[in-house]
């Protein structure tokens, strides 16, 4: 039975650690380090140390040799830490090891992520979507992750049941009654998609690296109050708001959970269902903070995560935002080296100063002219029905009322397009 120590219920001084093994890779082992700081800052803890520890080789005990190992327990000792965040992945055994070392809490990457997921989740299904993503890491770090329904550890019964084995015989029976549930949740969802495809109303996604902006670049574009603070992950649920584009044609805009590097995998698949919104939308809108030093990182992130959602062919426009804090040579310069990577189109934002909204909404117009079409219809004054469906399902520009019926000028969906091509009005 692994003896992994449980977390105390209030962690104060965590000292942060990576180890690395090549030189080439100290700068980018550097960056995700101060990521790291920032997401166990997000949690109320303060940082008692950060060290960067090189290595020579990988060991299988520490991961790191024992001489490095003594160093870093020295380290904790001296900062008198409570806790020691790894920004590597630690397996089972090697958490177990450090923890008899320095005789400390000892977590890693991924369970500070989980951690501030399980703070973050509001609504019912983001919070089984944590949960479940927390009880396949609790599986898996007893051993029992990768058996299925037979074998494993729920094999054995009765009185004789070692404690593991009653419980990862309960994880599995939780989490196939979190996938009940969610598998509702996602018939739901299927059901309102199905109404929002009835009515051919395009849709697009907002997607990007987490606190790049997404949710302040939905309140500007949509005039209405979007919760958007500074830190991250600081919300897990997607949110929608229908917006007018300048040619008249509605467009469903959704703000989608933040990207982040090494996000657990468990995570990936556990929010599938809340990130399926960047699968089926017919465009995507990827944020970018282009002040951040690794913008094109972070840029290159999304589109991992985006290829394993299976969205990586998605047409895209990418928002450069916050560039009135970086200076012009430096914008053309991050321009250049992000469009050799999609298709579409780079929009300079900046959305906390209001600037780059009306391009945004003219590249969003550019993506869907294939989708709608603009024409004078001379609808007969027996067919209100029409007019009135012109009205819901498209932007009615225009209304005269002639001898013959109404003459409508409109901006309607292809669709609906075709089945009113019979009353096209003469130019």
């Amino acid at each position: 039975m692994f003896e992994i120590r449980e977390k105390p219920e209030m962690v104060e001084r965590a000292m942060l650690v990576s180890i690395y093994f090549d030189p080439s890779e100290a700068r980018e082992k550097q960056a995700m380090l101060d990521e790291l700081e920032d997401l166990v800052t997000n949690l109320g803890i303060s940082i008692a140390g950060k060290h960067l520890i090189k290595s020579r080789d990988m060991h299988a005990k520490f991961l790191c040799g024992t001489g490095k190992a003594q160093e870093v327990k020295q380290l904790a000792l001296d900062c008198r830490a409570d806790c020691v965040v790894f920004d590597n992945m630690l397996s089972p055994s090697q958490q177990r090891e450090w923890e008899r070392l320095i005789d400390e809490c000892v977590i890693d990457r991924e369970e500070v992520i989980l951690d501030i997921f399980a703070r973050r989740a509001r609504t019912r299904e983001a919070t089984l979507q944590v949960e479940l993503a927390r009880m396949w890491n609790h599986l898996d770090r007893q051993g029992g992750g990768s058996g299925g329904g037979k074998g494993g550890g729920g094999a054995a019964r009765g009185e004789g049941e070692k404690q593991i084995e009653v419980d990862r015989r309960l994880a599995r029976a939780r989490i196939e009654a979190i996938q009940k549930e969610l598998a509702l949740v996602t018939r739901q969802r299927a059901t309102q998609r199905k109404e929002r495809e009835r009515q051919a109303v395009a849709t697009a996604a907002i997607v990007g690296y987490t606190n790049a902006g997404k949710s302040s670049l939905l309140s500007l574009v949509s005039g209405s109050e979007v919760m958007a603070k500074d830190m991250l992950f600081a919300t897990l649920d997607t949110t929608t708001r229908k917006i007018e584009l300048p040619h008249g044609q509605p467009l469903l805009l959704t703000d989608t959970v933040g990207f982040i590097r090494n996000l657990p995998h468990r995570l990936v698949e556990a929010f599938k269902s809340t990130l399926e919104e960047a699968v089926l939308a017919d465009f995507l809108v990827q944020v970018v903070d282009a002040s951040d030093p690794e913008a094109v990182r972070h840029y290159e992130t999304t589109l991992e995560v985006l290829g394993e959602l299976g969205a990586g062919d998605k047409p895209m426009i990418v928002v450069l935002n916050k560039v009135d804090l970086v200076p012009e040579e430096e914008r053309h310069t991050l321009e250049t080296l992000l469009k050799p990577h999609f298709n579409g189109r780079v929009v300079p934002m900046s959305v906390q100063e209001g600037h780059g909204a009306e391009d945004l909404l003219n590249a969003c117009v550019e993506m869907l002219e294939s989708r709608v079409r603009r024409a004078r219809f001379l609808i007969p004054y027996t067919r209100s029905d029409l007019a009135a469906a012109m009205h819901s399902e498209g932007k009615v520009l225009s209304t005269e009322y002639v001898e013959e019926g109404t003459l409508i000028e409109a901006v309607l969906p292809v669709a609906f397009y075709n089945k009113f091509s019979r009353f096209l009005a003469e130019k």
